[in-house]
C-alpha cells in the first residue's frame, strides 16, 4: 500500500521542477536566526514553517509592485498548504503604510491575508537578522531589500547552487516577474513536495 501513497508524490516532484528532479532544494545557510520580537503583535516563528522571508525595513513607498507580484504569483498559489507563510520584517514606524498596502492586496478578489505576517521591529534587529542569512546581498539605506528568501522548517536558507545565471541563487528578486515565474515557483513547489513526501513516507512506515 505504501507505494500507492508515495508514487504520486514522486511523480509530482519530478514534474514540479526541471533542473531539480528528485532532488531536495539545496541548503545554502544553516540555522538562521529565529525572528525578533514583534513590537506590535504576536511574533510568528520560522521553526516548523516553510517561509517566504523578506526585509522591507523603513521603505514601503516602492513595495507595492513587489507585494503584488509575490501575492499573485506565489502566495495565492501556495497559501493553503499547511505551515506555509510569508514573513516581512518592517520598521515599527511603518504600521500605517503596511495597513494601506494590505488594503491594496485585498482589492478585487479579497485575498485571504492570514498568512502574510509583518514583524514590526527595530533597524538593528532587521540588520542583525539579515546578516544571519549569510548572502552576498546588502540592505539599502532604508534597511530594505528587493529579495525574498525560502526558509525551511529547520530555519535553513534554501536556494540553488547550480543556477545558470548566478551560480548560487540565494534569493529571488520580487521586482522581476520573469524570475518569479521561471525560478521561484518551481523552487517553492520542490520544497513543498519534499515535505509532503517525507510526511507520507513517515505515515506509511508508522502504519505498517
Amino acid at each position: 500500500m505504501g507505494i500507492l501513497f508515495v508514487f504520486p508524490l514522486l511523480v509530482y516532484l519530478f514534474f514540479a521542477s526541471g533542473k531539480n528532479n528528485f532532488a531536495k532544494l539545496p541548503i545554502l545557510t544553516t540555522s538562521i536566526d529565529e525572528l525578533p520580537e514583534n513590537l506590535i503583535g504576536s511574533t510568528p516563528q520560522l521553526k516548523e514553517h516553510i517561509t517566504i522571508l523578506g526585509y522591507w525595513g523603513g521603505s514601503l513607498e516602492n513595495k507595492k509592485a513587489e507585494a503584488l507580484n509575490l501575492n499573485e504569483k506565489i502566495y495565492k498559489r501556495f497559501y493553503q498548504f499547511d505551515d506555509f507563510q510569508f514573513v516581512l520584517l518592517v520598521d515599527s514606524s511603518r504600521e500605517n503604510q503596511v495597513e494601506e498596502l494590505k488594503k491594496d492586496l485585498k482589492e478585487g478578489v479579497g485575498t485571504d491575508l492570514s498568512r502574510w505576517n509583518f514583524v514590526y521591529t527595530t533597524t538593528e534587529e532587521i540588520k542583525t537578522h539579515f546578516k544571519s542569512l549569510k548572502t552576498p546581498f546588502s540592505l539599502d539605506e532604508s534597511h530594505s531589500a528587493p529579495f525574498v528568501f525560502i526558509v525551511d522548517k529547520d530555519r535553513n536558507l534554501r536556494g540553488r547552487n547550480d543556477d545558470e545565471e548566478t551560480g548560487t541563487l540565494y534569493g529571488f528578486d520580487a521586482r522581476s516577474v520573469a524570475q518569479i515565474n521561471k525560478k521561484m515557483i518551481d523552487d517553492v513547489k520542490v520544497i513543498l513536495a519534499e515535505y509532503r513526501l517525507a510526511l507520507k513516507i513517515y505515515n506509511t512506515q508508522r502504519n505498517k
